[in-house]
């Protein structure tokens, strides 16, 4: 008797995932709750387990786009785990070599059967290209060839075929690769497109820019920074200074940390800060809860724990879910100066950016200072002129005397 495997209930507002990986191959025995495969949303990857132990059989490729309650694969009673070779070791008229070559033979056996293989969606795209699959070095499991391994495979260069026409009409050959390869766009990246073009439709959204001095934020996290971590274990970065200024402004221009529902303005008593996190699979926003009742320290651990689930995509979709104000901090790649789009239904992000020298005027004396310009994009609709220039002045005076931030004045 067969169980058929369905794609599970993810999360209220997801009605399709992509299969993105088989961790386990057709017809391979599995044990009950093992994973069997990654599936891939707009907003998170999920594993999908085997709700009995039996022989896995395959339905969906690598790389389909199924419905939420769709059949993935099947699983058949019968078969037997892959321990025969050691259950045999024991035998006592079982010569020495016998036993110590079983296994290695059963290794070589399957290694030779998986290694190289491609899976049928690898095998669609490979053919296309015309890529024999023996030359493509696969890096699934047991070497199986995955489609992103198929995808990066280019073929060879018929360069037999191409002196075949006379040298002397033959037009001189362009120098470098000229391939072309198409991928299809990502749960997650086909999101982010449509929401990003939403917001720029459907929102009047300006930026606002200033500059902030960072030397006193610099010059007390050189001081207190060995005894921080001594403390609590993180060290202290910008991401929290920067956070906890922001929750101070939202207590004055409160329109900022709000947002718009049908002809409703829904203002909010708390803080919930989104980070924007790139993440391998593309931009994540994951959520400090309450940021406004945070310390330094907590807010540290919180980022740190947030980032490190990005990295790892292992976030839920409740850790990314909500959020009241946007925090991005394109400095760490480099950026002098963006715009950053409001993270919808929010109405406003702040953009954090590169670190620079800079000579300035101070006290009529021109000196060198470490500057950040940051910028506050915002939905005109809701928020003011006014407000936002004077948000974005309130975060720049509590981060140049950060003493602000603790004492909260």
């Amino acid at each position: 008797m067969s169980l058929e495997i369905k794609v599970p209930p993810v999360g209220e507002s997801i009605t399709e995932v992509v299969l993105s990986r088989w961790v386990k191959n057709d017809g391979e025995f599995v044990e009950m709750d093992e994973i069997i495969a990654e599936l891939e949303s707009d907003k998170a990857t999920f594993e999908l387990t085997a709700e009995k132990a039996g022989t896995l059989k395959i339905v969906a490729s690598e790389g389909d786009t199924l419905e939420i309650g769709a059949v993935v694969c099947s699983i058949e009673e019968g078969g037997a785990a892959p321990v025969a070779a050691k259950e045999e070791a024991p035998k006592a008229d079982a010569p020495a070599a016998d036993k110590a070559a079983a296994p290695v033979a059963e290794k070589e056996s399957k290694d030779s059967y998986a290694s190289g293989t491609p899976s049928p969606a690898a095998g669609k795209i490979l053919a296309e290209k015309g890529v024999d699959a023996a030359s493509v070095k696969g890096t699934g499991v047991d070497g199986r060839i995955t489609k992103e391994d198929a995808n990066n495979a280019q073929a060879s260069k018929p360069a037999a075929k191409a002196e075949a026409p006379k040298a002397a009409t033959a037009p001189a050959p362009v120098a470098g690769s000229r391939n072309e390869r198409a991928e299809k766009m990502s749960p997650l990246r086909k999101t982010v497109a449509k929401r990003l073009v939403a917001v720029k439709n459907e929102t009047a959204m300006l930026t606002t820019f200033n500059e902030v001095n960072m030397k006193p934020i610099m010059d007390l996290r050189a001081k207190y920074k060995d005894q921080f971590k001594e403390k609590h274990g993180v060290g202290l970065g910008f991401m929290s200074f920067f956070t906890k200024a922001v929750c101070e402004a939202a207590k004055d221009f409160p329109a900022v940390n709000a947002r718009i529902d049908g002809e409703q303005i829904i203002y909010n008593d708390f803080v919930d800060v989104s980070i924007a996190v790139s993440a391998p699979k593309g931009l994540v926003v994951p959520i400090i809860r309450n940021a406004e009742s945070m310390s330094l320290a907590q807010i540290e651990k919180t980022v740190i724990e947030l980032a490190t689930k990005a990295r790892d995509s292992k976030l839920t979709i409740e850790e990314m879910t909500g959020g009241t104000f946007t925090i991005t901090n394109g400095g760490v790649f480099g950026s002098m100066m963006s715009t950053p789009i409001i993270n919808a239904p929010q109405s406003a992000i702040l953009g954090m950016h590169n670190i620079i020298e800079r000579p300035i005027a101070e006290n009529k004396e021109v000196v060198i200072r470490p500057m950040m310009y940051i910028a506050l994009s915002y939905d005109h609709r809701i928020i003011d002129g006014r407000e936002s220039v004077g948000f974005l002045v309130r975060v720049k005076q509590l981060l140049e005397d950060p003493a602000r931030l603790l004492l909260g004045v």
